[in-house]
């Protein structure tokens, strides 16, 4: 996958995790080798996996399990393709609403947060930027010193997962809270990532705590969302700007979607557009 596909190395990581299931659960049925596997074996994996996820999860596993099963057929470790025994979730495109919050929920959020302190001062500046920008975790922890251009007020997000680069404008609410973390409370060290950990042994943040600590604030500040995660943040981020009456292109060229049909999802809790759609012309609510 890294040297045909080009993956990242944290997508080359989820198909390892999920080969680590198949490898457990083969084990448990005595299986010892590939020649082995038939179709019922690999059907069971799904079966035995499906009451502990979810759908996403499922199509997930479902996903990579099918990669490996035909790259084993295509290199003759398997007779045959056995993929097609895995099946797949049944999944609907915009079935689910984004979970998005509202602005006020988002200035609650931001209030939790104890500016005081040196991880309060870096988490501050991390939530703005993923509310802000929409960025993802992966981008947020990413991003490193030279990326920030002070003179021209311009971010940079490089290699972003659409394959290409993002300059957004520096927003003085977000630069001053870059300014005060980078003065005040980033630690002494030599690497240019900006976010490091708050406590020796000092690093940089991982795409996973950057995460971790927007699910933190939104559970402190009592908001009830499903899965709470810096991608609430970013769901937030888009639906602001549908709000604002942003086309869809602009808004996924804003955060960064590879296409179009990823932003299509928010127009669905757009009420006030629904409601003109449904009641049509000269018609108006009794």
């Amino acid at each position: 996958m890294r040297a045909e596909r080009g993956l990242r190395e944290t997508t080359i990581a989820g198909y390892r995790g999920v080969l680590a299931k198949f490898e457990t659960y083969l084990a448990t049925v005595g299986v010892d080798s590939l020649g082995e596997l038939s179709a019922p074996i690999v059907s069971g994996f799904v079966t035995t996996l499906s009451p502990r996820q979810g759908p996403s999860a499922m199509i997930g596993i479902c996903s990579a399990s099918s990669v490996f099963l035909r790259y084993a057929h295509r290199e003759g470790l398997l007779s045959r393709d056995l993929a097609p025994a895995l099946g797949r979730p049944q999944s609907y495109r915009l079935s689910r609403v984004p979970r998005s919050i509202s602005w006020d929920d988002v200035r609650r959020m931001l209030d939790s947060v104890e500016r005081r302190s040196p991880g309060g001062k870096r988490d501050y500046a991390i939530l703005l930027l993923l509310v802000t920008y929409g960025l993802r975790a992966r981008e947020v922890a990413a991003l490193a010193l030279d990326d920030i251009d002070w003179e021209r007020d311009r971010l940079l997000v490089p290699e972003r997962k659409a394959g290409h680069c993002t300059a957004y404008p520096l927003s003085g609410v977000v630069g001053e809270a870059l300014c005060t973390y980078l003065q005040e409370a980033r630690p002494t060290t030599d690497d240019r990532i900006i976010f490091q950990r708050a406590h020796a042994p000092y690093a940089p943040m991982t795409h996973h705590s950057v995460s971790c600590r927007a699910r933190h604030y939104l559970l402190k500040a009592g908001i009830d969302v499903h899965r709470p995660g810096s991608h609430t943040l970013r769901h937030t981020c888009v639906q602001r700007l549908i709000d604002a009456d942003f086309s869809l292109k602009s808004a996924g060229d804003f955060v960064g979607h590879g296409s179009p049909r990823s932003t299509e999802i928010y127009t669905k809790i757009d009420v006030e557009k629904l409601r003109d759609v449904a009641l049509g012309d000269g018609e108006s609510l009794l």
